[in-house]
């Protein structure tokens, strides 16, 4: 074999390795989502976004929930028999308010029972979705968000603010119809809150908090723990299936970087507990002649 030969050879095998790497991710994740089904006897549904990588360029891609995404969990829906659990692992930092509106109402309609996982994270459009489930599991120190529309860079409650501060007079044209369109979705928002918890909770809660959830007390990143999502009066439980997590493993970020956390991967039993000071450990005497 001349030098060339194993040029190319190098060549090739460094341009299959991403692909055999993806396609064994991809075995792997439906085996264990397999595996989670015949535990708890549901369908289980994975939305889980992480930095992705244009495949040729190299350039690292954000997701968010879109129309993609609302069209596949909307066909996995009606692939689910109507008294079948559906379990939803989500993991995003949010989206369009249609697609996550599309794939809320969807499960709310599903007559099993409907339980969304939310390992790490789901906000924004995540936390929408969550509301229709049954039940929230969260992992203990995992975090919700707000659902408060924004419109560009702006949020719209901070764009009402503008006109409530300043004289009509003093408000250019273009910040007068923006402010019209943040009234509008403000109210949109709040309502699809309200009715996708008018089944789980009192008329006059679901109003508290649809409008803690979308008219902007918080900013937009600010994150909703366990404890917080219970003081809300959302079914919140912490009781979250090991696969999940080892699910996201599976899930590595994108982009062949220095990884800024590192540790060894192993679970380790609690150490031992040391002799007190001074105390080493007794030894039997040998007996004498």
């Amino acid at each position: 074999m001349t030098a060339l030969d194993i040029l190319w050879f190098f060549f090739i095998a460094s341009a299959l390795q991403p692909v055999l790497q993806r396609r064994w991710l991809e075995a792997a994740r439906l085996r264990l989502i397999h595996e989670l089904e015949r535990a708890r006897g549901s369908r289980v549904i994975a939305m889980i976004h992480r930095q992705e990588t244009m495949s040729l360029l190299g350039f690292p891609l954000v997701r968010y929930i879109d129309i993609d995404d609302s069209e596949a969990v909307l066909r996995a829906v009606r692939f689910t028999p109507p008294e079948m659990p559906i379990d939803l692992i989500l993991h995003t930092p949010g989206g369009l308010v249609l697609a996550a509106e599309q794939i809320a109402r969807a499960l709310q309609a599903h007559q099993g029972k409907v339980t969304v996982f939310v390992p790490h994270y789901a906000m924004s459009g995540g936390t929408l979705i969550a509301l229709a489930a049954d039940e929230i599991v969260m992992d203990p120190h995992a975090v919700l968000g707000p659902v408060d529309p924004q419109l560009g860079q702006y949020p719209a409650a901070s764009v009402l603010k503008v006109l409530e501060r300043k004289n009509i007079n003093e408000v250019d044209d273009q910040t007068v119809i923006l402010a019209d369109v943040a009234e509008k979705a403000l109210r949109q928002v709040r309502a699809a809150v309200r009715e996708l918890l008018a089944d789980k909770m009192p008329p006059e809660q679901a109003d508290a908090v649809a409008e803690a959830l979308s008219c902007g007390r918080w900013t937009h990143d600010y994150p909703i723990t366990v404890g917080e999502a219970r003081e809300l009066g959302l079914r919140v439980s912490t009781d979250m299936p090991p696969e999940v997590h080892r699910l996201m493993a599976l899930y590595p970020q994108a982009g062949p970087r220095r990884p800024s956390v590192e540790y060894v991967p192993l679970p380790y039993a609690p150490p031992a507990p040391r002799p007190a000071p001074g105390r080493g450990p007794s030894r039997a005497r040998e007996p004498r002649e």
